[in-house]
């Protein structure tokens, strides 16, 4: 995993994270901000890996609100594969449009529900530039309580679990 977060420490990781829960329409596209942003999106992507790499990932609960958010995504997108994701599925026209209506339903239901969110592309792959594309938080717990009910989500901790053994042997 080869990110570069700028040289931040600590304390501007902490500013960043409180700069980004501000008013959003106080700030014009300043290269710090989105340096910010990318510092919060990363951490929570990578909180998240190493969250699947230790859990059996069929019992991990991402909100309150899993059931009816899975129910409702598969009701939407029943043939969309999770395994790996396609573009089309999250950005053309169409899809963009059916996203939308889908996360209506959760504004004021779940926190941050349209914060840019990375999500790994393959299931099945790490966190990285060649495996990572941007969506909204609830399009993240969609597609990731999908990945985790459907049994996805478990190559993961497979493939971490195999290379620990490896290394020690």
């Amino acid at each position: 995993m080869a990110f570069d977060l700028g040289g931040l420490n600590v304390n501007q990781m902490t500013a960043a994270g409180k700069a980004l829960d501000s008013d959003a329409s106080k700030y014009v596209n300043d290269t710090n901000i989105e340096m910010q942003w990318a510092v919060k999106a990363y951490h929570h992507a990578e909180t998240y890996f190493n969250l699947l790499c230790s859990v059996d990932s069929s019992l991990l609960k991402l909100t309150k609100k899993d059931d009816a958010i899975y129910e409702h995504f598969r009701k939407t997108f029943p043939d969309m594969a999770v395994d790996v994701l396609k573009d089309s599925d999250l950005k053309t026209p169409e899809a963009k449009a059916a996203w939308r209506d889908f996360l209506k339903c959760y504004e004021g239901e779940i926190e941050d529900y349209n914060f840019g969110t990375l999500i790994r592309v393959d299931s099945a792959g790490d966190i990285a530039d060649d495996n990572t594309t941007l969506v909204l938080r609830v399009q993240f717990l969609a597609i990731e309580i999908a990945r985790n009910r459907e049994g996805l989500n478990k190559a993961v901790r497979e493939k971490i679990r195999k290379q620990k053994e490896e290394s020690k042997s």
